[in-house]
């Protein structure tokens, strides 16, 4: 197909060619999430922006804004619904490019990679103020891209951010939805806790957990959920994360040899991330339409697994026997029982990744108002510190000792995520809403889980949420076809009584 054919037929062709740098960016930045060498950070950070640059001439080219409006004003007749739902993504996509200056783009990306070699070392030890010059060069420029945004979109400079990771996405519609978890989750987790307080505390296995053998386990857990390890691969790096290209599907965990059970989760995580990315049309992959319906749709699946599925009592009568085998692993600590008492407890923790269903939320919370507030201008990097620990004081219950267990914890603001936050919640929220309408729909889903059988719940989400990839015009609209209302908290609530309440899943 050339690009001299119908003004439809070549938007699909420079989609096509757009892809395969997406591709490209996909493996180099797995790459240099896991087996780069940190003195190749610099040259790396150069190609990407090189590349990125690259991207982004070929979507603000002019033949593209004439190929969208003649396509538009009706010179391609006869699309179909795939067709007509990738020519309005090609647009939004076109729309958030034209936007943004290529310079503004190159120095963003320049910028977000040599941050993220930074925060490495912040992280580690523990040093916010080494971190701040380079983070303050990331932040100045997401603002400049919120701004020309912004004024392109007739929008609120931090829904102008919001609307790259979730289409629509409003912040006035998340206050609504997190301020209806403010009113609920204290006085619930409270009733929770003192719960907890009354029956006898899990067991944590104790042992050495050799790396090789929480691989084997991971994969064996992924291959059984339905990951093809033919068209993808699990590593290593400091923050676990899904990524690769379009038939590449790469996901990471890290181990502890101390403790199995963190890097497993993290790995079913992931693997629900993957499954999306691999079940997504086929015919579709080097399109917009082809691509998940925004990062909340993306996070209720890896959350759907984790969540929803891996830490119920079901998966966990199917996984003790395996962890039991794996590890040699005997007595009480290795029980079903055990585990699900483990894999349920609520506390206030720390550490976002490592915090429970039920208090994970008031995290995000915290998140989503810093941010807004930093891109806003209304709070200085400076006092972020600060303003990190009276939010967590406030909203979970606890003070980060140092700023490695507090605000240097993220890779996502280092790395110019800022925007992203709130759709890890909204997933929460959407894959209680899925995972209930997939139960309602069919019985054999949980006990297909008790006997290691993902099949009919992989079947249900491929036919609801993957094959569907962004035909629907948000999350709302794939929300009501698959469950039959768009996005709220009211099954969520349901899960979290079902599941810490009467215990019964």
């Amino acid at each position: 197909m050339t690009e001299t054919a119908s003004p439809y037929a070549a938007l699909e062709n420079r989609f096509a060619r757009i892809a395969r740098i997406d591709d490209a960016l996909g493996i180099l930045h797995w790459d240099y999430e896991t087996t780069m060498p940190e003195g190749a950070a610099p040259t790396r950070a150069e190609t990407l922006a090189t590349l990125d640059v690259l991207r982004h001439d070929l979507l603000v080219d002019p033949q593209v804004a004439d190929w969208l409006d003649a396509a538009d004003a009706g010179a391609d007749v006869g699309l179909d619904e795939w067709q007509r739902a990738n020519l309005r993504e090609m647009r939004r996509a076109w729309r958030h490019a034209i936007a943004v200056p290529g310079d503004l783009v190159e120095a963003s990306r320049r910028a977000e990679a040599t941050c993220e070699m930074a925060w490495r070392r912040a992280r580690a030890e523990d040093d916010f103020a080494g971190l701040l010059p380079s983070l303050s060069e990331v932040l100045n420029l997401q603002r400049q891209v919120a701004e020309a945004k912004a004024a392109a979109f007739g929008c609120d400079k931090y829904d102008a951010l919001l609307d790259a990771y979730e289409p629509g996405g409003r912040a006035a519609r998340i206050d609504a939805l997190f301020a209806d978890l403010a009113d609920f989750l204290p006085g619930f987790t409270d009733e929770v806790l003192e719960a907890q307080a009354r029956a006898p505390d899990p067991v944590r296995p104790i042992g050495h957990f050799p790396i090789d053998r929480q691989r084997g386990l991971g994969r064996e857990l992924m291959q059984a959920i339905g990951f093809d390890f033919d068209h993808g691969r699990l590593d290593v790096s400091a923050h676990p994360f899904c990524g690769g290209g379009l038939s590449d599907v790469r996901i990471t965990t890290r181990y502890d040899e101390g403790d199995f059970t963190r890097s497993l989760m993290g790995v079913m995580h992931e693997t629900g991330h993957a499954l999306y990315e691999q079940g997504r049309p086929a015919g579709w992959l080097a399109q917009p339409v082809g691509q998940a319906r925004g990062m909340a749709a993306h996070e209720s699946q890896s959350l759907l697994v984790e969540m929803q599925t891996a830490r119920s009592r079901p998966f966990l009568e199917y996984l003790a026997p395996l962890v039991r085998d794996t590890f040699g692993g005997d007595g009480p600590a290795w029980t079903a029982d055990n585990l699900y008492r483990l894999y349920t407890r609520v506390e206030r923790s720390l550490i976002r990744v490592d915090a429970d269903e039920v208090t994970y939320p008031a995290h995000i919370i915290l998140r989503f108002r810093l941010e807004r507030a930093m891109i806003g201008g209304d709070l200085k990097l400076a006092d972020l510190p600060g303003a990190w620990a009276e939010g967590m004081r406030a909203l979970v219950g606890v003070v980060p000792p140092n700023d490695a267990l507090g605000c240097l914890q993220d890779i996502h603001w280092p790395g110019g995520g800022w925007g992203y936050f709130p759709t890890y919640t909204l997933g929460a929220l959407a894959a209680a809403q899925l995972f209930e309408a997939a139960r309602q729909d069919g019985s054999e889903i949980e006990a297909g889980i008790g006997h290691g059988n993902f099949g009919p719940l992989v079947d249900w989400l491929r036919s609801h949420v993957h094959g569907h990839g962004s035909r629907p015009e948000n999350g709302d609209a794939l929300l009501e076809e698959a469950t039959g209302r768009p996005l709220d908290t009211g099954a969520f609530k349901r899960h979290l009584n079902r599941r810490y309440v009467e215990r019964a899943w």
